[in-house]
């Protein structure tokens, strides 16, 4: 490859003297060893512009300087970047001949770095007149000379986001020399905002310490919003009832994360609900006169005490989180004119009910200044009244429509509604992870993709990705996946690509040369679509994990899946063996399941191997919802082995040829014994158990744990129940040479057939 020439030194020189072309030639130096590039970068998001790529060998690491003056901002964007370079094994030293020069927007040197990026990376109209207004707000330049990369931004959200995609441009992969690709890049976003909506009152609450490197790590892709949900969990100290011990998010715990994650960019919003789904509040019986129905989720609009709570509860939240937003929630408003708002709903509709105590809502906090934001699910069915709601509402809030599937005819219909009413609009798709083993990405990544992509056609600003943790079991470090493609969509402009992003991700997210880890992920998409295309029975949820195969219900999906239960297990045994071999390529184990002794359940450190492999806790994630798919398949396998195993010894009971009479034995033994099928099923329920603690407790509280291992404990009780009336069995047969019907000892007598 022919080096591009060395224009930026070269214009410095002549056109600003000494000074500058001193400081030009200890940025960019003058001996580095560059090779052509032969492969596509991984890089999540991918930018808008890239060109002119090559490859620099970081043999003496490299040198990073910040133009005078450095503010405060960039010089924390730098100390990130070291530190992740450094942790990564690529010497961070003022001697290498790499260099690393970061400009703030605005000099004549930085309107250089821009013009050459046009030059490098192709023309524009802008040439003359500098960087357009589009890029400022949080976009970059890169370009190359030959010696390292030039960096410009106008402001330091830009700065942060090209220092986050130099990290990529990093390679150091074990036994490899690190390497730094180099390209002409010109980067901004497609959408102003970029979150992420996380679940904290449906079972996990994240630790601090999780939180804090959630925010490092969201910020790393260019998310800029975290949103908590919160029903009871928001730690009220006006309402103090409703938080459960040990489970909120105390107003300590929200001052260091705001203060914690302004320097990464990114804005913490709460979601209080505020209408719906107060269930674990309106079972006090201090608020049932607030309730629409007994007991139940959904504030009465006519009770006067309703819009106080609703008040009160986010004037609260408003002190603690400083953001422009406030997320109100008000969505799946399902008991609202059943209880004691039906009279006013008989007469009125339930549109103008749901809309009239929304308008009040949102009067009541408006000496917040504060724009709110509210789900879009009930008001999107009454379009004609949108439009009647006067400027004021539609001023100070923002809908977000929420679809968690692909949809075949797009997202236009959810968006409509509120586009020709005058409101602005977020997007807000899912990970998909609610009631999974693990997230069906094949959903995720589609929804993701496509409703991002109709929400930027209709004018959307922003998209909240969304983790629901509906039963109580959901493990973050599983959503990763979704997350990062989220991360990506709302960055690049229109259709973001699902093979771009999956061929990067492993290397981008774990480290991982071997790229694995992405065909790892694509196994475990492979096992969800097929339990979902051909045996019909929905994707790999936890319901299906947990259904006894011997049960009533049990019997009836067995005919579904038994035809597929090989395949299944293929897949997620491929995906085991992908990750171990992931793991042995980088010198990396895996995580021992068991916490030390002394280990509090607020740790997120215990257990933690050596790992050349970066964010080992979700790779451990991964490989925990692979051997949870793979029991699967071999609960209903193993469940069948017993039916029959049991059905022959049960027919040569009667026999008096002493080979049968030992087969009987051995058949029981099968099934019973050491090594026996029921001990199979126990004894991974059980592994998986300490498997799931521990990976829950690298990253959540105690809060909550307990009822998610009492499910194992309840699962492998079942089974060990069922172990102790074959062993009864097996005693009558010793004593009396006769054994109980199946149906005696809780079986089926038989295993329905079922053809592929």
């Amino acid at each position: 490859m022919r080096l591009q020439r060395n224009s930026l030194f070269e214009y410095v020189l002549n056109h600003h003297g000494r000074c500058w072309a001193a400081l030009i030639a200890l940025t960019l130096g003058s001996s580095v060893s560059v090779r052509a590039e032969g492969t596509p970068l991984h890089l999540v998001p991918m930018p808008r512009v890239v060109a002119g790529l090559s490859t620099q060998v970081l043999a003496e690491g490299v040198q990073i300087t910040c133009s005078t003056p450095c503010n405060s901002e960039d010089a924390f964007a730098i100390a990130d970047l070291k530190a992740s370079l450094a942790a990564r094994g690529v010497a961070v030293t003022p001697d290498s001949a790499v260099k690393i020069l970061v400009v703030r927007y605005g000099s004549s040197l930085s309107q250089q770095i821009y013009r050459d990026s046009l030059k490098q990376g192709g023309t524009g109209s802008d040439a003359a007149t500098g960087m357009p207004e589009e890029m400022k707000a949080e976009g970059y330049v890169m370009t190359p000379d030959g010696k390292g990369l030039a960096i410009t931004a106008a402001s330091a959200e830009g700065i942060f986001y090209a220092l986050q995609t130099l990290k990529q441009l990093v390679e150091a992969y074990p036994g490899q020399p690190p390497v730094l690709h180099t390209a002409t890049i010109r980067d901004w976003p497609a959408m102003r905002y970029r979150g992420l909506d996380d679940d904290l009152s449906r079972g996990p609450v994240t630790t601090l310490e999780f939180e804090k490197k959630m925010i490092r790590t969201l910020a790393a892709y260019k998310i800029n919003l975290y949103s908590p949900y919160f029903e009871h969990t928001a730690g009220d100290v006006s309402n103090p009832l409703p938080g459960p011990p040990g489970g909120t998010i105390t107003a300590a715990d929200a001052a260091e994360l705001v203060a914690y994650a302004k320097p990464y960019h990114v804005t913490i919003v709460p979601e209080q609900e505020a209408f719906g789904h107060l269930h674990h509040n309106l079972t006090w019986e201090m608020y049932q006169p607030l309730a629409e129905t007994p007991h139940g989720a959904v504030l009465a609009p006519g009770q006067a005490g309703a819009l106080a709570l609703t008040t009160q509860m986010l004037t609260e939240l408003a002190a603690q989180y400083p953001s422009p937003f406030l997320h109100i929630g008000a969505d799946e408003t399902v008991d609202l004119g059943l209880g004691q708002t039906k009279a006013d709903v008989d007469a009125r509709g339930l549109a103008p009910a749901y809309l009239d105590f929304m308008q009040r809502i949102v009067t009541s906090l408006a000496p917040l200044h504060r724009k709110l934001l509210f789900w879009g699910d009930i008001a999107q069915d009454a379009p004609d009244l949108l439009k009647q709601l006067p400027a004021s509402f539609k001023q100070n809030t923002i809908a977000i429509a929420w679809v968690y599937s692909p949809e075949p005819k797009g997202y236009d219909k959810f968006l409509a509604p509120f586009k020709a009413a005058g409101f602005e609009t977020w997007v807000a798709p899912s990970v998909n992870n609610f009631r999974k083993v693990y997230p069906n990405n094949n959903y995720a990544l589609a929804n993701i993709q496509e409703f991002v992509r109709d929400g930027q056609r209709l004018g959307s600003t922003g998209m909240l990705n969304t983790i629901w943790n509906d039963d109580g079991e959901g493990l973050f470090n599983q959503d990763w996946y979704g997350i990062l493609f989220g991360a990506a969509a709302s960055w690049q402009k229109g259709e973001s690509s699902i093979s771009e992003f999956q061929g990067s991700y492993a290397q981008v997210f774990h480290n991982d040369a071997t790229g694995k880890l992405n065909q790892a992920q694509t196994e475990l998409m492979a096992a969800h679509a097929l339990l979902k295309e051909q045996a019909k029975v929905g994707d790999a949820s936890n319901s299906l994990f947990w259904l006894d195969p011997l049960s009533k219900d049990g019997l009836k999906i067995a005919s579904q899946i038994r035809p597929y239960t090989h395949d299944l297990r293929l897949h997620a045994e491929a995906a085991l063996t992908l990750i171990a071999q992931a793991r042995a390529a980088s010198g990396t184990h895996a995580m021992p399941p068991t916490p030390p002794a002394n280990a509090g359940y607020d740790s997120v450190t215990y257990g933690t191997a050596s790992s050349n492999l970066a964010e080992p806790d979700a790779v451990d994630a991964l490989e925990l919802g692979a051997r949870r798919i793979d029991l699967i398949g071999l609960n209903f396998q193993l469940s069948d082995e017993i039916v029959q195993g049991y059905q022959r010894a049960y027919g040569m009971q009667s026999t008096t040829d002493k080979k049968q009479k030992a087969a009987v034995g051995r058949e029981l033994s099968d099934i019973n014994g050491i090594n026996g099928r029921i001990e199979d099923i126990r004894d991974t329920y059980s592994l998986l158990r300490d498997l799931y603690e521990a990976a829950w407790l690298r990253s959540n509280r105690g809060y909550a744990l307990r009822p998610a291992l009492e499910h194992y404990d309840f699962t492998v009780g079942v089974w060990q129940a069922r172990s102790d009336r074959l062993r009864s069995a097996l005693r009558q047969w010793n004593d009396l040479h006769t054994l109980p019907s199946a149906a005696e000892i809780g079986l089926p007598s038989a295993v329905t057939s079922s053809a592929k």
